[in-house]
Protein backbone atom coordinates (compact mmCIF):
# COMPACT_ATOMS: atom_id res chain seq x y z
CA UNK A 1 0.00 0.00 0.00
CA UNK A 2 1.32 3.44 -0.92
CA UNK A 3 2.51 5.49 2.01
CA UNK A 4 0.89 8.83 2.65
CA UNK A 5 2.38 11.14 0.04
CA UNK A 6 4.08 14.46 0.65
CA UNK A 7 5.98 16.72 -1.71
CA UNK A 8 9.20 16.27 0.23
CA UNK A 9 9.00 12.46 0.06
CA UNK A 10 8.88 12.54 -3.73
CA UNK A 11 11.57 15.20 -4.03
CA UNK A 12 15.23 15.05 -4.95
CA UNK A 13 17.28 17.60 -2.99
CA UNK A 14 20.33 19.39 -4.38
CA UNK A 15 22.74 20.85 -1.85
CA UNK A 16 24.61 24.04 -2.69
CA UNK A 17 27.67 24.98 -0.64
CA UNK A 18 27.48 28.71 -1.44
CA UNK A 19 31.09 29.75 -0.87
CA UNK A 20 32.33 27.08 -3.28
CA UNK A 21 29.59 27.09 -5.91
CA UNK A 22 30.01 30.21 -8.06
CA UNK A 23 31.63 33.60 -7.41
CA UNK A 24 29.90 36.51 -9.17
CA UNK A 25 32.15 39.42 -8.14
CA UNK A 26 35.73 38.15 -8.29
CA UNK A 27 36.50 38.15 -4.57
CA UNK A 28 37.19 34.40 -4.62
CA UNK A 29 34.16 33.44 -2.51
CA UNK A 30 30.96 32.00 -3.94
CA UNK A 31 27.85 34.08 -3.35
CA UNK A 32 24.09 34.34 -3.80
CA UNK A 33 24.27 35.98 -7.23
CA UNK A 34 26.59 33.18 -8.27
CA UNK A 35 23.93 30.64 -7.31
CA UNK A 36 21.31 32.61 -9.26
CA UNK A 37 23.54 32.55 -12.34
CA UNK A 38 23.68 28.74 -12.21
CA UNK A 39 20.04 27.93 -11.51
CA UNK A 40 19.64 26.62 -15.05
CA UNK A 41 22.24 23.95 -14.28
CA UNK A 42 20.47 22.97 -11.06
CA UNK A 43 17.05 22.95 -12.70
CA UNK A 44 18.32 20.86 -15.62
CA UNK A 45 19.07 18.01 -13.22
CA UNK A 46 15.37 17.63 -12.48
CA UNK A 47 15.70 18.22 -8.75
CA UNK A 48 12.85 19.63 -6.68
CA UNK A 49 14.50 21.33 -3.70
CA UNK A 50 17.60 23.48 -3.44
CA UNK A 51 19.27 23.41 -0.03
CA UNK A 52 21.81 26.12 0.68
CA UNK A 53 24.25 26.11 3.58
CA UNK A 54 24.22 29.11 5.95
CA UNK A 55 24.47 32.57 4.40
CA UNK A 56 23.67 34.50 7.60
CA UNK A 57 25.94 37.17 9.05
CA UNK A 58 28.94 35.39 10.55
CA UNK A 59 32.63 35.87 11.34
CA UNK A 60 33.09 32.68 9.28
CA UNK A 61 35.28 30.80 11.70
CA UNK A 62 33.25 27.70 10.79
CA UNK A 63 32.11 28.83 7.33
CA UNK A 64 28.78 30.25 8.45
CA UNK A 65 27.87 27.71 11.13
CA UNK A 66 28.78 30.36 13.68
CA UNK A 67 25.95 32.85 13.24
CA UNK A 68 26.28 36.40 14.57
CA UNK A 69 22.94 37.70 13.25
CA UNK A 70 20.10 35.37 12.24
CA UNK A 71 18.25 38.11 10.36
CA UNK A 72 21.10 39.42 8.23
CA UNK A 73 23.05 38.11 5.23
CA UNK A 74 26.81 37.63 5.32
CA UNK A 75 28.20 40.48 3.17
CA UNK A 76 30.54 38.08 1.35
CA UNK A 77 27.43 36.23 0.21
CA UNK A 78 25.55 39.33 -0.95
CA UNK A 79 22.55 41.22 0.35
CA UNK A 80 19.07 40.49 1.61
CA UNK A 81 17.81 41.62 -1.79
CA UNK A 82 20.05 38.99 -3.43
CA UNK A 83 18.55 36.34 -1.18
CA UNK A 84 15.02 37.53 -1.94
CA UNK A 85 15.83 37.31 -5.64
CA UNK A 86 17.24 33.79 -5.22
CA UNK A 87 14.07 32.64 -3.46
CA UNK A 88 11.97 34.15 -6.23
CA UNK A 89 14.04 32.66 -9.07
CA UNK A 90 14.07 29.20 -7.49
CA UNK A 91 10.28 29.31 -7.19
CA UNK A 92 9.90 30.55 -10.77
CA UNK A 93 11.75 27.44 -11.92
CA UNK A 94 9.28 25.22 -10.10
CA UNK A 95 11.64 24.30 -7.27
CA UNK A 96 11.58 24.95 -3.55
CA UNK A 97 14.38 26.31 -1.38
CA UNK A 98 15.47 25.34 2.11
CA UNK A 99 18.27 26.74 4.25
CA UNK A 100 20.42 25.50 7.07
CA UNK A 101 19.42 26.72 10.51
CA UNK A 102 21.90 26.52 13.37
CA UNK A 103 20.11 26.77 16.70
CA UNK A 104 22.25 24.63 18.96
CA UNK A 105 24.77 27.45 19.25
CA UNK A 106 25.58 30.96 18.07
CA UNK A 107 28.79 32.73 17.24
CA UNK A 108 30.65 34.32 20.12
CA UNK A 109 30.23 37.51 18.08
CA UNK A 110 26.44 37.36 18.41
CA UNK A 111 24.97 40.30 20.33
CA UNK A 112 23.39 37.89 22.82
CA UNK A 113 26.73 36.37 23.73
CA UNK A 114 28.60 39.66 23.84
CA UNK A 115 26.04 40.81 26.40
CA UNK A 116 26.19 37.49 28.27
CA UNK A 117 29.97 37.77 28.64
CA UNK A 118 29.79 41.12 30.38
CA UNK A 119 28.28 40.11 33.71
CA UNK A 120 26.41 37.35 35.50
CA UNK A 121 23.72 39.94 36.16
CA UNK A 122 23.17 40.61 32.48
CA UNK A 123 19.82 39.11 31.36
CA UNK A 124 21.51 37.46 28.38
CA UNK A 125 23.81 35.49 30.69
CA UNK A 126 21.00 32.94 31.00
CA UNK A 127 20.89 32.51 27.21
CA UNK A 128 23.94 30.22 27.48
CA UNK A 129 25.24 27.43 29.72
CA UNK A 130 27.78 28.48 32.36
CA UNK A 131 29.86 26.84 35.07
CA UNK A 132 30.86 29.33 37.83
CA UNK A 133 34.47 29.17 38.99
CA UNK A 134 33.51 28.80 42.66
CA UNK A 135 32.18 25.33 41.83
CA UNK A 136 35.64 24.22 40.77
CA UNK A 137 36.59 22.44 37.57
CA UNK A 138 33.59 21.86 35.26
CA UNK A 139 32.71 18.25 34.43
CA UNK A 140 34.52 17.18 31.31
CA UNK A 141 32.71 17.65 28.02
CA UNK A 142 34.26 17.23 24.60
CA UNK A 143 34.57 20.22 22.27
CA UNK A 144 34.72 18.75 18.78
CA UNK A 145 36.64 21.61 17.18
CA UNK A 146 38.61 22.59 20.28
CA UNK A 147 42.42 22.19 20.02
CA UNK A 148 42.49 20.80 23.57
CA UNK A 149 39.36 18.71 23.07
CA UNK A 150 37.53 20.57 25.85
CA UNK A 151 33.93 21.76 25.79
CA UNK A 152 34.21 24.57 28.38
CA UNK A 153 35.96 27.92 27.94
CA UNK A 154 36.70 30.36 30.76
CA UNK A 155 35.39 33.94 30.62
CA UNK A 156 37.18 36.31 32.98
CA UNK A 157 34.47 39.01 33.20
CA UNK A 158 31.86 36.58 34.56
CA UNK A 159 34.32 34.33 36.40
CA UNK A 160 32.70 31.33 34.77
CA UNK A 161 33.13 28.94 31.85
CA UNK A 162 30.66 28.59 29.00
CA UNK A 163 29.75 25.36 27.24
CA UNK A 164 30.64 24.78 23.60
CA UNK A 165 30.10 21.40 21.96
CA UNK A 166 32.00 22.66 18.93
CA UNK A 167 34.68 25.37 18.94
CA UNK A 168 35.16 27.99 21.66
CA UNK A 169 33.74 30.48 19.14
CA UNK A 170 30.41 28.58 19.07
CA UNK A 171 28.81 28.81 22.55
CA UNK A 172 25.82 26.53 23.08
CA UNK A 173 22.43 28.12 23.62
CA UNK A 174 20.49 27.39 26.81
CA UNK A 175 17.27 25.80 25.59
CA UNK A 176 16.17 25.44 29.21
CA UNK A 177 15.40 29.16 29.07
CA UNK A 178 11.91 29.62 27.50
CA UNK A 179 12.88 33.11 26.35
CA UNK A 180 15.67 31.61 24.22
CA UNK A 181 13.24 29.18 22.64
CA UNK A 182 10.75 31.93 21.82
CA UNK A 183 13.51 34.00 20.22
CA UNK A 184 14.52 31.05 18.04
CA UNK A 185 10.95 30.20 17.03
CA UNK A 186 10.48 33.80 15.97
CA UNK A 187 13.59 33.54 13.79
CA UNK A 188 12.19 30.42 12.11
CA UNK A 189 8.91 32.20 11.40
CA UNK A 190 10.83 35.20 10.04
CA UNK A 191 12.44 33.10 7.32
CA UNK A 192 9.33 31.09 6.50
CA UNK A 193 7.46 34.35 6.02
CA UNK A 194 10.17 35.40 3.55
CA UNK A 195 9.32 32.40 1.38
CA UNK A 196 11.79 29.79 2.59
CA UNK A 197 10.20 26.34 2.18
CA UNK A 198 11.87 24.62 5.11
CA UNK A 199 15.04 23.97 7.06
CA UNK A 200 17.80 21.51 7.56
CA UNK A 201 18.30 21.80 11.32
CA UNK A 202 21.98 21.56 12.11
CA UNK A 203 22.99 19.37 15.09
CA UNK A 204 19.39 19.54 16.31
CA UNK A 205 19.80 16.41 18.45
CA UNK A 206 22.24 18.32 20.70
CA UNK A 207 19.95 21.13 21.85
CA UNK A 208 18.87 19.54 25.16
CA UNK A 209 21.48 19.32 27.93
CA UNK A 210 21.39 17.38 31.18
CA UNK A 211 21.81 20.41 33.43
CA UNK A 212 22.60 18.24 36.42
CA UNK A 213 26.00 18.09 34.66
CA UNK A 214 26.90 14.53 35.65
CA UNK A 215 30.46 13.35 35.24
CA UNK A 216 30.67 11.13 32.20
CA UNK A 217 33.43 8.61 32.74
CA UNK A 218 35.09 6.73 29.85
CA UNK A 219 33.33 3.57 31.05
CA UNK A 220 29.87 5.15 31.00
CA UNK A 221 30.59 6.66 27.60
CA UNK A 222 31.73 3.30 26.24
CA UNK A 223 28.97 1.18 27.78
CA UNK A 224 25.96 3.44 27.25
CA UNK A 225 26.86 5.69 24.35
CA UNK A 226 28.94 3.54 21.98
CA UNK A 227 32.09 5.28 23.18
CA UNK A 228 31.12 8.44 21.37
CA UNK A 229 30.31 11.94 22.69
CA UNK A 230 27.82 12.51 19.88
CA UNK A 231 25.61 9.69 21.18
CA UNK A 232 25.73 11.14 24.69
CA UNK A 233 24.93 14.66 23.47
CA UNK A 234 21.92 13.36 21.53
CA UNK A 235 20.29 11.95 24.67
CA UNK A 236 19.29 15.22 26.33
CA UNK A 237 16.31 14.72 28.66
CA UNK A 238 14.03 17.38 27.11
CA UNK A 239 14.93 16.99 23.44
CA UNK A 240 11.56 15.68 22.26
CA UNK A 241 9.68 18.10 24.45
CA UNK A 242 11.46 20.95 22.68
CA UNK A 243 10.86 19.48 19.21
CA UNK A 244 7.16 19.04 19.91
CA UNK A 245 6.91 22.58 21.21
CA UNK A 246 8.66 23.81 18.06
CA UNK A 247 6.13 21.94 15.94
CA UNK A 248 3.23 23.43 17.87
CA UNK A 249 4.52 26.99 17.71
CA UNK A 250 6.03 26.99 14.22
CA UNK A 251 5.76 24.01 11.87
CA UNK A 252 2.04 23.30 12.08
CA UNK A 253 1.33 26.78 10.71
CA UNK A 254 3.36 26.28 7.50
CA UNK A 255 3.68 23.77 4.66
CA UNK A 256 7.39 23.50 5.27
CA UNK A 257 9.78 20.57 5.31
CA UNK A 258 11.89 20.01 8.40
CA UNK A 259 15.03 17.88 8.22
CA UNK A 260 16.91 16.84 11.33
CA UNK A 261 20.65 16.52 11.11
CA UNK A 262 20.75 13.78 13.72
CA UNK A 263 24.19 12.84 15.01
CA UNK A 264 24.10 10.26 17.77
CA UNK A 265 20.82 8.65 16.73
CA UNK A 266 20.37 4.92 16.07
CA UNK A 267 17.72 3.36 13.83
CA UNK A 268 15.52 2.29 16.73
CA UNK A 269 15.23 5.94 17.80
CA UNK A 270 14.35 7.36 14.38
CA UNK A 271 10.58 7.35 14.77
CA UNK A 272 10.80 9.43 17.92
CA UNK A 273 11.65 12.26 15.53
CA UNK A 274 9.63 11.54 12.38
CA UNK A 275 6.61 9.41 13.25
CA UNK A 276 3.81 11.72 12.11
CA UNK A 277 1.78 11.04 15.25
CA UNK A 278 4.50 12.56 17.42
CA UNK A 279 4.36 15.92 15.62
CA UNK A 280 8.04 16.71 15.61
CA UNK A 281 9.91 16.71 12.27
CA UNK A 282 9.59 15.31 8.73
CA UNK A 283 12.91 13.69 7.91
CA UNK A 284 15.99 12.52 9.73
CA UNK A 285 19.55 12.57 8.35
CA UNK A 286 21.44 9.94 10.32
CA UNK A 287 25.19 9.47 10.56
CA UNK A 288 25.42 5.68 10.76
CA UNK A 289 25.66 5.12 7.02
CA UNK A 290 27.93 8.02 6.17
CA UNK A 291 30.34 7.15 9.01
CA UNK A 292 30.70 3.50 8.00
CA UNK A 293 34.39 2.76 7.53
CA UNK A 294 35.61 5.32 10.04
CA UNK A 295 37.65 4.22 13.04
CA UNK A 296 36.14 5.38 16.35
CA UNK A 297 38.51 8.25 17.08
CA UNK A 298 38.51 11.93 17.93
CA UNK A 299 40.56 12.53 14.79
CA UNK A 300 38.22 11.28 12.01
CA UNK A 301 40.29 8.37 10.74
CA UNK A 302 39.15 5.97 8.04
CA UNK A 303 39.89 2.27 8.10
CA UNK A 304 42.83 1.50 5.77
CA UNK A 305 40.74 -0.99 3.79
CA UNK A 306 37.74 1.33 3.60
CA UNK A 307 34.20 0.44 4.56
CA UNK A 308 32.66 -3.04 4.81
CA UNK A 309 29.81 -3.49 2.32
CA UNK A 310 27.97 -6.06 4.46
CA UNK A 311 27.99 -3.57 7.35
CA UNK A 312 26.75 -0.82 5.05
CA UNK A 313 23.89 -2.98 3.76
CA UNK A 314 22.91 -3.87 7.30
CA UNK A 315 22.81 -0.19 8.35
CA UNK A 316 20.58 0.95 5.49
CA UNK A 317 18.33 -2.10 5.84
CA UNK A 318 17.89 -1.45 9.57
CA UNK A 319 16.98 2.16 8.93
CA UNK A 320 14.52 1.30 6.19
CA UNK A 321 12.83 -1.29 8.40
CA UNK A 322 12.66 1.11 11.35
CA UNK A 323 10.92 3.81 9.29
CA UNK A 324 8.71 1.48 7.24
CA UNK A 325 5.15 2.81 7.31
CA UNK A 326 5.80 5.21 10.18
CA UNK A 327 8.37 7.85 9.29
CA UNK A 328 10.55 8.95 6.41
CA UNK A 329 14.29 9.04 5.95
CA UNK A 330 16.91 10.65 3.78
CA UNK A 331 19.91 9.29 1.94
CA UNK A 332 23.16 11.03 1.17
CA UNK A 333 26.65 9.87 0.20
CA UNK A 334 28.43 13.19 0.49
CA UNK A 335 27.98 16.73 1.77
CA UNK A 336 29.96 19.70 3.04
CA UNK A 337 31.09 17.73 6.12
CA UNK A 338 32.33 14.71 4.17
CA UNK A 339 34.95 13.82 1.57
CA UNK A 340 33.85 13.47 -2.03
CA UNK A 341 31.37 10.68 -2.68
CA UNK A 342 33.49 8.96 -5.36
CA UNK A 343 36.68 9.08 -3.28
CA UNK A 344 34.89 7.70 -0.20
CA UNK A 345 32.59 5.02 -1.61
CA UNK A 346 33.84 4.42 -5.13
CA UNK A 347 37.14 4.67 -7.01
CA UNK A 348 38.63 8.05 -7.89
CA UNK A 349 41.25 6.73 -10.32
CA UNK A 350 40.83 7.57 -14.00
CA UNK A 351 39.77 4.03 -14.99
CA UNK A 352 36.79 3.73 -12.63
CA UNK A 353 35.89 7.25 -11.52
CA UNK A 354 32.95 7.71 -13.89
CA UNK A 355 31.75 4.11 -13.57
CA UNK A 356 31.80 4.17 -9.79
CA UNK A 357 30.10 7.59 -9.72
CA UNK A 358 27.27 6.21 -11.87
CA UNK A 359 26.98 3.10 -9.69
CA UNK A 360 26.76 5.21 -6.53
CA UNK A 361 24.11 7.47 -8.03
CA UNK A 362 22.11 4.40 -9.01
CA UNK A 363 22.11 3.40 -5.35
CA UNK A 364 21.30 6.91 -4.16
CA UNK A 365 18.36 7.34 -6.54
CA UNK A 366 16.76 3.90 -6.24
CA UNK A 367 16.48 3.61 -2.44
CA UNK A 368 13.40 4.40 -0.32
CA UNK A 369 14.29 7.77 1.19
CA UNK A 370 14.58 11.33 -0.03
CA UNK A 371 17.94 11.54 -1.84
CA UNK A 372 20.37 14.43 -1.39
CA UNK A 373 22.84 15.27 -4.17
CA UNK A 374 25.83 17.36 -3.13
CA UNK A 375 27.02 19.95 -5.63
CA UNK A 376 29.90 18.68 -7.74
CA UNK A 377 29.09 15.03 -7.24
CA UNK A 378 26.88 15.15 -10.35
CA UNK A 379 30.04 15.63 -12.44
CA UNK A 380 32.15 13.15 -10.46
CA UNK A 381 34.40 15.56 -8.54
CA UNK A 382 36.96 13.85 -6.30
CA UNK A 383 39.12 14.59 -3.23
CA UNK A 384 41.86 17.16 -3.70
CA UNK A 385 44.14 15.40 -1.15
CA UNK A 386 46.15 18.34 0.17
CA UNK A 387 49.68 17.56 1.34
CA UNK A 388 50.28 20.69 3.44
CA UNK A 389 48.29 21.84 6.46
CA UNK A 390 48.50 25.43 5.15
CA UNK A 391 46.21 24.47 2.27
CA UNK A 392 43.39 23.46 4.60
CA UNK A 393 40.95 26.18 5.64
CA UNK A 394 38.61 24.05 7.76
CA UNK A 395 38.51 24.71 11.50
CA UNK A 396 38.14 20.99 12.20
CA UNK A 397 41.29 19.89 10.36
CA UNK A 398 43.38 22.81 11.57
CA UNK A 399 42.44 22.34 15.22
CA UNK A 400 42.92 18.57 15.12
CA UNK A 401 46.36 19.08 13.55
CA UNK A 402 47.30 21.55 16.27
CA UNK A 403 46.09 19.20 18.97
CA UNK A 404 48.09 16.25 17.61
CA UNK A 405 51.19 18.36 17.14
CA UNK A 406 50.97 19.85 20.65
CA UNK A 407 50.67 16.37 22.16
CA UNK A 408 53.63 15.00 20.21
CA UNK A 409 51.48 12.83 17.96
CA UNK A 410 52.09 11.65 14.41
CA UNK A 411 51.11 14.61 12.26
CA UNK A 412 52.30 12.88 9.07
CA UNK A 413 49.85 10.03 9.64
CA UNK A 414 47.13 12.56 10.39
CA UNK A 415 47.78 14.40 7.13
CA UNK A 416 47.56 11.12 5.25
CA UNK A 417 44.21 10.40 6.92
CA UNK A 418 42.93 13.85 5.95
CA UNK A 419 43.53 13.11 2.28
CA UNK A 420 40.72 10.59 2.68
CA UNK A 421 38.54 12.15 5.37
CA UNK A 422 38.97 15.94 5.58
CA UNK A 423 35.90 18.12 5.04
CA UNK A 424 37.77 20.45 2.69
CA UNK A 425 37.95 17.61 0.15
CA UNK A 426 34.26 18.21 -0.44
CA UNK A 427 34.52 22.00 -0.35
CA UNK A 428 36.85 22.76 -3.23
CA UNK A 429 35.28 25.10 -5.80
CA UNK A 430 32.79 23.70 -8.29
CA UNK A 431 34.44 22.80 -11.58
CA UNK A 432 32.35 24.56 -14.20
CA UNK A 433 34.78 24.59 -17.12
CA UNK A 434 38.42 24.30 -18.13
CA UNK A 435 38.79 28.09 -17.91
CA UNK A 436 40.91 29.76 -15.22
CA UNK A 437 40.01 28.52 -11.72
CA UNK A 438 37.54 26.07 -13.29
CA UNK A 439 35.22 28.97 -14.15
CA UNK A 440 34.47 29.44 -10.45
CA UNK A 441 36.07 32.88 -10.00
CA UNK A 442 38.22 35.44 -11.75
CA UNK A 443 39.92 36.20 -8.43
CA UNK A 444 41.92 34.08 -6.01
CA UNK A 445 39.67 31.26 -4.77
CA UNK A 446 39.21 31.01 -1.00
CA UNK A 447 40.17 27.32 -1.26
CA UNK A 448 42.37 25.84 -3.97
CA UNK A 449 40.70 24.43 -7.06
CA UNK A 450 41.34 20.76 -7.74
CA UNK A 451 43.97 20.65 -10.55
CA UNK A 452 41.96 18.00 -12.41
CA UNK A 453 39.32 20.58 -13.41
CA UNK A 454 40.54 20.52 -17.01
CA UNK A 455 39.41 16.90 -17.22
CA UNK A 456 36.45 17.02 -14.83
CA UNK A 457 34.07 19.91 -15.43
CA UNK A 458 30.41 20.55 -16.18
CA UNK A 459 30.98 22.12 -19.60
CA UNK A 460 32.78 19.04 -20.90
CA UNK A 461 29.92 16.79 -19.75
CA UNK A 462 26.95 18.92 -20.75
CA UNK A 463 26.49 17.49 -24.25
CA UNK A 464 28.17 14.12 -23.71
CA UNK A 465 25.38 11.51 -23.53
CA UNK A 466 27.68 9.11 -21.66
CA UNK A 467 28.75 11.61 -18.99
CA UNK A 468 28.12 11.31 -15.27
CA UNK A 469 26.06 14.50 -15.47
CA UNK A 470 23.64 13.13 -18.05
CA UNK A 471 23.46 9.77 -16.28
CA UNK A 472 22.29 11.60 -13.15
CA UNK A 473 19.68 13.52 -15.13
CA UNK A 474 18.38 10.24 -16.55
CA UNK A 475 18.20 8.57 -13.13
CA UNK A 476 16.22 11.47 -11.66
CA UNK A 477 13.73 11.33 -14.54
CA UNK A 478 13.47 7.58 -14.03
CA UNK A 479 12.83 7.90 -10.30
CA UNK A 480 10.03 10.37 -10.96
CA UNK A 481 8.41 8.11 -13.55
CA UNK A 482 8.34 4.91 -11.47
CA UNK A 483 6.43 5.16 -8.17
CA UNK A 484 8.03 1.91 -6.97
CA UNK A 485 11.36 3.75 -6.76
CA UNK A 486 9.87 6.28 -4.34
CA UNK A 487 7.28 4.43 -2.27
CA UNK A 488 7.96 0.79 -3.12
CA UNK A 489 8.98 -1.71 -0.47
CA UNK A 490 12.70 -2.26 -0.11
CA UNK A 491 13.72 -5.93 0.03
CA UNK A 492 17.40 -6.73 0.54
CA UNK A 493 18.92 -9.64 -1.40
CA UNK A 494 22.27 -11.34 -0.78
CA UNK A 495 22.82 -9.78 2.67
CA UNK A 496 26.06 -11.71 3.20
CA UNK A 497 27.59 -11.09 -0.22
CA UNK A 498 30.78 -9.06 0.33
CA UNK A 499 30.77 -7.27 -3.04
CA UNK A 500 27.23 -6.99 -4.42
CA UNK A 501 24.46 -4.78 -3.06
CA UNK A 502 21.19 -6.16 -4.44
CA UNK A 503 17.58 -5.34 -3.61
CA UNK A 504 14.05 -5.19 -4.93
CA UNK A 505 11.80 -2.14 -4.92
CA UNK A 506 8.23 -3.47 -5.08
CA UNK A 507 4.88 -1.68 -5.43
CA UNK A 508 1.51 -2.93 -6.66
CA UNK A 509 2.39 -4.97 -9.72
CA UNK A 510 5.61 -3.10 -10.40
CA UNK A 511 9.08 -4.16 -9.33
CA UNK A 512 12.66 -3.08 -9.91
CA UNK A 513 15.65 -5.32 -9.24
CA UNK A 514 18.80 -3.31 -8.44
CA UNK A 515 22.24 -4.91 -8.72
CA UNK A 516 25.36 -2.95 -7.76
CA UNK A 517 28.96 -4.12 -7.86
CA UNK A 518 30.88 -2.12 -5.26
CA UNK A 519 34.30 -3.45 -6.35
CA UNK A 520 36.92 -2.82 -9.03
CA UNK A 521 36.75 -6.39 -10.36
CA UNK A 522 34.20 -8.60 -12.09
CA UNK A 523 31.78 -10.51 -9.87
CA UNK A 524 29.49 -13.39 -10.88
CA UNK A 525 25.95 -12.94 -9.59
CA UNK A 526 24.47 -15.80 -7.56
CA UNK A 527 21.76 -17.82 -9.28
CA UNK A 528 18.94 -16.20 -7.29
CA UNK A 529 19.76 -12.88 -8.98
CA UNK A 530 19.53 -14.26 -12.51
CA UNK A 531 17.71 -12.39 -15.28
CA UNK A 532 14.01 -12.17 -14.33
CA UNK A 533 11.41 -13.41 -16.79
CA UNK A 534 10.01 -10.49 -18.74
CA UNK A 535 12.51 -8.07 -17.25
CA UNK A 536 13.59 -4.87 -18.96
CA UNK A 537 17.01 -3.35 -18.29
CA UNK A 538 16.35 0.33 -17.58
CA UNK A 539 19.72 1.27 -16.04
CA UNK A 540 23.16 0.06 -17.07
CA UNK A 541 26.36 2.07 -16.74
CA UNK A 542 28.11 -0.23 -19.24
CA UNK A 543 27.35 -0.66 -22.97
CA UNK A 544 26.10 -4.21 -22.46
CA UNK A 545 25.68 -7.17 -20.13
CA UNK A 546 27.93 -10.17 -19.66
CA UNK A 547 26.38 -13.54 -18.87
CA UNK A 548 27.57 -17.00 -17.90
CA UNK A 549 25.15 -19.90 -17.69
CA UNK A 550 22.21 -17.52 -17.37
CA UNK A 551 23.88 -15.55 -14.58
CA UNK A 552 24.97 -11.96 -14.82
CA UNK A 553 28.66 -11.16 -14.57
CA UNK A 554 28.81 -7.72 -13.06
CA UNK A 555 31.76 -5.75 -14.36
CA UNK A 556 33.75 -3.40 -12.07
CA UNK A 557 31.35 -0.90 -10.46
CA UNK A 558 28.54 -1.99 -12.75
CA UNK A 559 25.01 -0.88 -11.91
CA UNK A 560 21.96 -2.62 -13.32
CA UNK A 561 18.30 -1.93 -12.74
CA UNK A 562 15.81 -4.39 -14.23
CA UNK A 563 12.10 -3.54 -14.26
CA UNK A 564 9.56 -6.33 -13.93
CA UNK A 565 6.00 -5.23 -14.60
CA UNK A 566 3.44 -8.04 -14.66
CA UNK A 567 0.66 -9.62 -12.64
CA UNK A 568 3.00 -11.99 -10.82
CA UNK A 569 4.68 -9.22 -8.85
CA UNK A 570 3.12 -8.58 -5.45
CA UNK A 571 3.44 -5.27 -3.63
Amino acid sequence: MKERSAWWKEAVIYQVYPRSFKDSNGDGVGDLRGIISKLDHISSLGVDIVWINPVYASPDRDNGYDISDYRAVQPKMGTMEDLRMLIQKVHEKGMKIIIDMVINHTSDDHAWFREACSSRDNPFYSYYHWWPEEKGEPPHRCGFFDPAGKGWHYNKATRSSYLHYFSEHQPDLNWENPEVREQLYDILRYWLDKGIDGFRLDAITFISKDTRWPYVTPTILKDRYYGDWGHYYAKGPRLHEYLQEMHEKVWRHYDAVTIAEAPGIKADEANLFVDTGRKELNMVCHFEGIMSGYIPSEFKKMQPGGYNLKELKNIYTLWDKALDGRGWGSLYLGNHDQPRMVSHWGHDGVEYRELSAKMLFTFLLTMRATPFIYNGDEIGMVNIKFENIEDYQDIETRHMYRRIKDSGGDVDAFMKDQQLAARDNGRTPFQWSKDVNAGFTMGKPWLKVNPNYRQINAAAQENDPSSVLNFVRYLIRLRKSIPALVYGKYELLLPEHPHIYAYYRRAEGDCCLVLLNFTSYEVLCPADCSIPLGGEIIVNNYPGIREKDGRWRLQPYQALVCRIKNDTVSG
